[in-house]
């Protein structure tokens, strides 16, 4: 059969074969990917957005402490993915690790409906007096929770690239089309979301947890029936025989090893293979790049070559140096991702403290006005994808409109914008409190929740940029054999800014009272300075998106071959 019907990545059928380009993966598989990815989210969040609400109301814990839980949680499922990712790229593969993700995950979050269902595991209230959680009750509810953790944190950089292994980099029109998968991965996460945030968080305030949790379960569970209807028309990313992570890890030993030689004039006489090797096997081959030269030494052609133990290829070498590039714009996403942390707990209590009243018989949930992020992103992702991008690419002939350091570093300036508008519009409820004279902690400030809607608009378009920006970026720019790793760097760059945030948080939660005046973060947010801390946040946002464009400014992008025209016919 002729080659040109065959994927040319090394892409494989569930029975091991060759895919065949017509019967598998593009957009027809990809519709089983996004509507899980729907479902998933749904269930997630359906978990995730009122957590802080739960801790203060049903746990009864301090604001601080349950501030500081929820971020920890949100940080280890959005940390998990590097294990995931590890185990799938160096041992089971994306599909298994999946599959085995999905399993532990659907046990927590089946357990954590049983602890938000049963009396016995929750605590009691008698004449208006709550007891705080017994030492078993909390055991019970991180259990399930940190169990969601793991399972949802393994499965998501799996499912993102699985998802765009079903687009063929060598095929250019499927390469075009694959653009436009990060868009719509992005806006099936936000609808899955806004469906969370109004549904499940509405119910779990006006009919209890238990039932928003079972919903969440149900979300689930039809998301995993979801993606096992697509099995039959999947790619899947044949199996590796040794792990691809030593290779990088190799190239820094032995680069240090050679430090005393001498780099040959040109890169041309380093090691590496012929690019026939490269397209045989559906990998890439990378071309040399002039920075981080100190690791071209690892690709110095010695004299006498050890066979068992042979200099690094200059694509292995120049992988690494992606690494290290990522890495460093990694560094600057700490305080991006900062609000994400803040988005779900800060805006949801200073949300409980306003007016939030529709008619006599319905209150709008303080978390529910996350919507307004979510439905932000889902009118403008389309807008970014079906207009932005093909006015963008007539102008500079960057097949995605722009470059992906340039989109991350617009989402970073229009959030700086959201961290003014949120200090301005708290500076506001700051004065009512004062004219009203309002100090108890259950006494609601007379100014309408409306009025953090913009705040949570900005961030929407902040995000439409951002987010989805970051994913194809650490995507992209991840050497071939390292996919799902580096897709964990940007999964690891949400948590570490929960970690941050949390972090943040009780240092300066702390240290304010110890100067002796009113806390920034207090248990009641009518009587302590939150204004302060969202100008903080304004300044080193601010100081942080100046050191982005430095940074962005001088890094250079993976330059790959991707030719076809030596491809050999190949043994099915």
């Amino acid at each position: 059969m002729d080659d040109q019907l065959f994927t040319l990545d090394g892409t494989v059928d569930l029975r091991g074969r060759r895919a065949i380009s017509s019967r598998t993966g593009k957009r027809k598989a990809c519709r089983f990917v996004l509507v899980y990815q729907v479902l998933e989210r749904f269930a997630y969040y359906g978990v995730g957005a009122n957590l802080v609400n739960y801790m203060t109301t049903q746990l009864h814990k301090d604001l601080v402490s349950s501030v500081s839980s929820v971020n920890n949680w949100s940080g280890t499922s959005w940390i998990a993915p590097i294990l995931g990712a590890y185990v799938a790229d160096s041992y089971m593969g994306r599909f298994w690790t999946i599959i085995i993700s999905l399993l532990i995950y659907a046990i927590g979050l089946g357990l954590l409906v049983l602890t938000s269902s049963l009396k016995c595991l929750r605590p009691t209230c008698t004449n208006g007096i709550c007891s705080k959680a017994s030492n078993l009750q909390v055991i019970l509810l991180y259990v399930s929770l940190y169990t969601i953790a793991i399972g949802s944190g393994a499965v998501k950089p799996n499912m993102s690239t699985f998802g765009a292994d079903q687009f063929d980099d060598f095929n250019p029109k499927e390469k075009e089309i694959k653009v436009s998968f990060f868009n719509w991965w992005s806006f099936s996460t936000s609808l899955g979301i806004l469906l969370a945030t109004l549904l499940v968080v509405y119910i779990q305030d006006r009919f209890g947890w238990g039932l928003g949790y079972g919903l969440s379960a149900i979300g689930l569970l039809l998301s995993i029936i979801i993606f096992f209807m697509g099995i039959p028309i999947y790619r899947y990313k044949s199996g590796k025989e040794r792990n691809p992570t030593m290779d990088y890890i190799k190239v820094p030993v032995v680069a240090f090893r050679n430090r005393n030689l001498q780099l040959p004039s040109s890169p041309s006489e380093l090691h590496e293979f012929e690019l026939q090797h490269y397209i045989s096997s559906g990998r890439r081959q990378i071309h040399h790049t002039p920075h981080f030269r100190f690791l071209d030494k690892a690709a110095i052609k010695e004299i006498k070559i050890d066979v068992s133990n042979p200099p690094c290829t200059v694509t292995q070498v120049e992988g690494t140096k992606l690494v290290l590039g990522m890495f460093q714009i990694w560094l600057l996403m700490l305080i991006p991702s900062n609000f994400w942390a803040v988005e779900v707990t800060l805006f949801v209590k200073q949300g409980t403290t306003l007016e939030r009243s529709l008619g006599p018989n319905f209150s709008i949930p303080a978390a529910s006005l996350w919507s307004f992020v979510v439905l932000t992103m889902l009118i403008s992702l389309p807008i970014y994808d079906h207009y932005f991008i093909p006015f963008m690419r007539q102008r500079t002939g960057n097949h995605r409109g722009i470059t992906l350091l340039q989109r991350a570093g617009i989402g970073i300036a229009i959030q700086v914008i959201a961290s003014a508008i949120t200090y301005a519009i708290e500076v506001r409820r700051m004065n009512v409190i004062k004219k009203q004279h309002i100090v108890g902690a259950q006494e609601i400030v007379p100014m309408s929740i409306a009025w953090l809607v913009p705040q949570h608009v900005v961030l929407g378009i902040a995000n439409t940029f951002l987010i989805t920006g970051l994913l194809e970026f650490f995507y992209d720019q991840s050497p071939e054999e390292l996919k799902v790793l580096g897709t964990t760097f940007f999964s690891s760059t949400i948590a570490a800014g929960n970690y941050f945030s949390s972090c943040l948080v009780t240092t300066i939660d702390k240290f304010t009272r110890k100067m002796g005046g009113k806390s920034w973060i207090g248990n009641n947010l009518n009587d302590c300075h939150l204004d302060y801390y969202y100008a903080f946040l304004f300044v080193i946002s601010s100081l942080n998106f100046g050191v982005f464009l430095w940074a962005s400014s001088g890094y250079i992008y993976k330059n790959e071959n991707t030719s076809t025209t030596e491809v050999n016919d190949i043994d099915i």
